[in-house]
């Protein structure tokens, strides 16, 4: 039996006596989180496959050597996964916010430093291009982020991490240039970047309202990368320092407006904790497929691993905070594909991810035994990499931080 709400307005009738009358109720349809559009699901599938035949192979030794392979991210390029959002009138796939999430976690299930690498390109720095960029900038490095230049988002310091905003890099005004001096940390993808966004404060007496966002070429005089950092996990990823000194960047070369810096970087990692969300969940989805077979594969006193009865409770129970994760991250992209407030739900999906990864990571550990603890099976590897979730782009307490206030701002009045 179906009742058309609107046919019982019309018609004068109470839901109650509509429903006892039999007349036709029609609510509205949604589909659940977890279904795609035929692009979606297109997208997910070759990027499934891609990193299995292209990444896989290479994973190991790339976390040993701590070194990206150069053709590993030749392929992204040759893949369109590095300007997924990227209209095709500047080279790009053209594709959705949510499509980059899903490419996001796939990636991640194979080597979440791959994974990392895509994300910050797409939701960082091939956004704040699109939406800030002068058709002049758009059409100078939208082409190049989508066909071969990697992107670096430069904001964090060495005294200015959950505190963004007390960044000490400066920005002195010299005719149509600006000299910029300072120094940042943390860099990601720092070592192949071929362009960096800058934040530097250009009007240091207005505080954080000074700061403002400058584009830099990786050959721009003043500009040194440091050695990168040697890290427990993402170790293909680099990261590492940088230094400005006397750097010379054309006024030409701010995105956006002087002083507008901060907004632009509260939003875009507002937008980029969902990137780290799908990172971690894919991380712990692949964890949790490499071990799950290897429970039902491994025999003791006579029967699988999987059978005995404290096993089963402890793989649903992970698999139970996988899905929670899951929708918690397509429910913040959605929000934020469709123009609505976002901003609880992506601190909530980064945050639980990132504890779920590494419960997950734990435990596959623990199912797998001994060999779980080696590094011939790459479960180990999945407990490095899941440690950085609660750090980067805003730290867990930071997180829950921001969660409460907007709680608080929910009960006002």
């Amino acid at each position: 039996m179906f009742v058309c709400l609107m046919c019982c307005r019309s018609a004068g009738l109470c839901l109650a006596r509509a429903l006892r009358s039999g007349a036709c109720v029609r609510a509205p349809a949604f589909p659940p989180l977890q279904s795609f559009s035929e692009e979606e699901s297109m997208m997910r599938d070759a990027v499934k496959k891609f990193a299995q035949e292209r990444i896989a192979p290479f994973v190991s030794k790339m976390d040993e050597d701590s070194v990206m392979d150069a053709d590993v991210i030749s392929a992204l390029f040759e893949q369109g996964l590095m300007g997924i959002e990227i209209g095709a009138e500047y080279g790009g796939t053209g594709s959705s916010f949510f499509s980059s999430i899903l490419v996001i976690e796939e990636l991640a299930k194979v080597d979440p430093s791959v994974s990392v690498l895509c994300d910050i390109q797409n939701t960082l720095i091939n956004t704040l291009l699109m939406n800030l960029g002068t058709e002049e900038q758009k059409q100078l490095y939208l082409p190049r982020l989508a066909s071969d230049t990697v992107g670096s988002f430069c904001l964090s310091e060495s005294e200015s991490g959950s505190d963004a905003f007390s960044l000490k890099t400066k920005a002195e005004k010299h005719k149509d240039y600006y000299s910029i001096n300072g120094s940042k940390m943390w860099i990601s993808n720092a070592e192949h970047a071929g362009v960096f966004l800058v934040m530097a404060n250009a009007e240091p007496a207005a505080g954080y309202r000074g700061i403002t966002c400058f584009i830099v070429d990786r050959d721009t005089d003043g500009l040194h990368i440091g050695r990168k950092e040697n890290k427990l996990g993402l170790r293909a990823s680099s990261t590492c320092p940088l230094t400005f000194d006397s750097m010379k960047v054309h006024e030409k070369n701010i995105l956006g407006k002087v002083g507008h810096g901060y907004k632009y970087a509260i939003g875009m990692l507002n937008g980029g904790r969902i990137g780290i969300a799908a990172q971690m969940l894919g991380l712990a989805q692949g964890c949790f497929d490499h071990t799950v077979p290897y429970t039902r594969q491994r025999m003791q006193f006579g029967k699988r691993i999987f059978d005995f009865q404290g096993m089963q409770h402890q793989i649903a129970h992970v698999a139970t905070q996988l899905e929670a994760a899951r929708l918690l991250t397509y429910n913040a992209a959605r929000l934020k594909e469709a123009g609505r407030s976002f901003i609880k739900e992506a601190c909530m999906a980064k945050y639980f991810s990132a504890e779920v990864a590494a419960l997950t990571a734990s435990k596959c550990i623990e199912w797998m035994g001994g060999v779980g603890f080696t590094k011939d099976y790459p479960i180990e590897k999945y407990y490095r990499d899941c440690k950085i979730g609660t750090i980067y782009e805003g730290t867990t307490n930071i997180q829950l931080s921001t969660m409460a206030k907007m709680i608080d701002q929910e009960y006002d009045g």
